[in-house]
């Protein structure tokens, strides 16, 4: 995975980006928040971001802000690195500003691994359910989805299979107006019809 390690201070940076690459991942350095930014706007961006909080000009607060404004883009997962304390206080501002996750310094590899494993899941999710918002072919009859095997299901099957989301179904007013109401009323005469019928004993 494509990481962006945002630090200023050099020694810092260079422990981070050493981790990192431990771990597996392709890394793009930056050392502020506006080259963090020029980055974000190459072809094929990072989409994950490991930034300090405290860094001259342009933070990390600032800069997730930044991050969040862009519009028509992929979504960028943050980590914010920091040597503040994780209280209560520090983690609202940081979640409110578009954080996603929040580490303290010195950097933990373990919390880091498991930090960074997360951030695939969720991208992996925003990916597919962008891919679905974008296109989906469907039947204007019965309206059952294509798949890319060409084979045609129900639409909650064609999400389940790709998201894992489950369905659960209900009916809308506009539905209820239109179909059940009128079934409904259908069942109330034919019920009412039958009881008006009188039982007539035929004798011989």
């Amino acid at each position: 995975m494509k990481v962006l390690a945002v630090e200023d201070d050099t020694t810092s940076r260079k422990i981070l980006v050493h981790a990192l690459q431990k771990l597996g991942h392709e890394i793009l350095e930056a050392g502020h928040g506006e080259e963090a930014l020029r980055l974000l706007d190459d072809a094929e961006p990072p989409r994950v971001v490991v930034s300090d909080w405290t860094m001259p000009h342009m933070d990390g607060l600032r800069l997730v802000r930044e991050i969040r404004a862009r519009v028509n883009t992929e979504y960028t997962y943050f980590i914010l690195l920091t040597a503040h304390s994780a209280d209560e206080i520090n983690q609202r501002e940081a979640t409110e500003a578009g954080v996603d996750d929040f580490l303290t310094k010195p950097i933990d590899l373990t919390e880091l691994w498991m930090r960074l494993r997360v951030a695939e899941r969720i991208l992996r999710f925003t990916t597919q359910v962008r891919q679905l918002e974008a296109f989906l072919p469907i039947c204007s009859y019965c309206k059952k989805v294509r798949d890319d095997g060409n084979y045609w299901q129900q639409i909650e099957t064609y999400i389940n299979a790709r998201t894992g989301s489950e369905f659960s179904h209900s009916v809308c007013p506009d539905c209820y107006t239109r179909v059940i109401a009128p079934e409904l009323q259908k069942l109330k005469e034919q019920s009412a019809s039958k009881k008006s019928v009188p039982n007539v004993t035929r004798t011989r």
